[in-house]
């Protein structure tokens, strides 16, 4: 807005109104996508309270929790957990039987795994 619309405009707030609402609308809209990540993370480690899991395999779950971004592979666990490409397979091999990660269902080239949509129940 230019300095002279504001000085002979009228008193109508109607249109900051409805931006302000909007931004409002807007910042909850996030905060309702953060707080649902947050307790699908509690609902997940609350569950696995109890599960044996080592620290390569907890941090490779917080990563595929936080929005792992791509498909997860032997290849990338082993690099992610600093370790051999045998200890990522025997690590989610390990996961798989506990029925917390599965492979994905579209094949190809790599086989890749997720979460097990069960696991966050």
């Amino acid at each position: 807005m230019n300095r002279e619309k504001i000085q002979k405009g009228s008193l109508d707030i109607t249109a900051w109104i409805t931006w302000f609402l909007l931004c409002l609308i807007n910042a909850l809209k996030a905060t309702d996508l953060v707080l649902e990540k947050v307790l699908l993370k509690a609902a997940f480690w609350s569950k696995h309270a109890d599960t044996s899991m080592n620290d390569r395999q907890k941090k490779l779950l917080n990563k595929l929790l936080n929005g792992f971004e791509g498909k997860l592979t032997s290849s990338k666990w082993a690099k992610i957990a600093t370790c051999s490409k045998d200890t990522a397979i025997r690590d989610i091999n390990d996961l798989i039987e506990k029925d917390i990660l599965q492979k994905e269902a579209a094949g190809g080239r790599s086989t890749s795994y997720e979460l097990k949509p069960i696991a966050f129940l």
